[in-house]
């Protein structure tokens, strides 16, 4: 089968790989349709994944169809499915609670072991879900947004609660519209023009421009110096988050949608005169799945909208390599592979 492997930072190529044997009791091979391609790809092509073995296959926000099922899997040859790519062992004190997505032994699908730029890949089948109606073009967009649907899912933040989303990626903009869709009332913060030109003139966000003036003076002015209800920090950075303690209000919420490899370090006494609630937020769960793929049937996610780059397989280490690079008018790529 053809697959697009990561050999090494910078270098990435078209390989024959064998296909994957029949599958094991439990698990189905799929016939991969879509991929979309995450920061996290971008960044094990730049060698700025820190815990990543060279060669890999990437890819994780997948698609695809059911093509044989090994021993107990209840689903049919032909089914298209959205893939979870969080694998989770069933066992430690985190999937005995319910919560897979933090298994202390995850493997990541496109990180931890091979992923899904290729065009047959095995897959445990509780990690299958039907696509229940969408497209298996949309299909594929599920798990980024998924993330964002669970951070708000996470923060537990009432209907109205005064909300900003600090990053306006995909992984930020997901969260704002999932935010929305929860009746919170969002704001976004960024330092990229472009980015919040996007937020308010495609999708409909208050934005703050974190360019032309501090964050704390924007967050003062925008909210009467009292600060917002809710604050979702998803850009990745160690400067951003340490900075985003300061703008929740008193009784407020923090959500930390991205991680940083720092230790983040803020003021223990303006924490807790705030009575602050500090929230991690990691993968998502089959809720937040489920979710994402009705607001998508139901027309509550503009995807025409998010989704600005396509390609092929074949043309994926072009551009990918391109991408990673000229950002101008890029929101999120997907790769048509079957």
């Amino acid at each position: 089968m053809k697959a697009v492997i990561c050999r090494s930072p910078g270098d990435l190529v078209v390989e024959d790989r064998p296909a994957p044997s029949t599958p094991p009791p439990g698990w189905a091979l799929v016939a991969v349709s879509h991929v979309g391609i995450c920061g996290t790809d971008y960044h094990i092509f730049e060698g700025k994944h820190p815990f990543l073995a060279y060669p890999r296959i990437m890819g994780h926000e997948v698609s695809g169809t059911v093509i044989e099922a090994g021993e107990g899997v209840d689903l049919a040859v032909g089914e298209p499915v959205i893939i979870n790519p969080y694998l989770a062992c069933g066992k430690c004190i985190a999937c005995r609670q319910g919560k897979p997505n933090c298994c202390v032994r995850i493997e990541v699908l496109g990180v931890h072991r091979d992923g899904a730029m290729c065009e047959r890949i095995l897959v445990p089948a509780q990690n299958l879900y039907p696509v229940n109606g969408l497209s298996l073009a949309d299909a594929a967009a599920v798990e980024f947004l998924a993330i964002g649907a669970h951070a708000v899912r996470r923060s537990l933040a009432d209907p109205g609660a005064r909300t900003l989303v600090i990053g306006a990626g995909p992984i930020g903009l997901g969260t704002a519209l999932f935010a929305r869709i929860a009746g919170l009332d969002v704001t976004l913060l960024d330092m990229s023009a472009e980015r919040l030109g996007f937020a308010a003139s495609e999708l409909g966000f208050a934005t703050l421009d974190g360019s032309r003036q501090s964050a704390t003076d924007l967050v003062r002015e925008a909210t009467n110096g009292e600060g917002f209800d809710v604050i979702f920090d998803a850009t990745g950075n160690t400067q951003s988050v340490q900075s985003a303690f300061a703008h929740v209000a008193h009784g407020g919420t923090l959500v930390l949608v991205s991680v940083v490899k720092d230790d983040i370090v803020f003021s223990d006494p303006e924490f807790h005169k705030r009575e602050m609630t500090l929230i991690g937020s990691r993968n998502a769960l089959r809720a937040d799945f489920d979710h994402v793929a009705a607001s998508i049937r139901d027309g509550a996610v503009p995807l025409a909208k998010l989704i600005t780059h396509r390609t092929t397989l074949s043309d994926t280490p072009r551009d990918l390599a391109r991408w990673a690079h000229e950002k101008s008018g890029l929101i999120k790529a997907v790769i048509q592979v079957g």
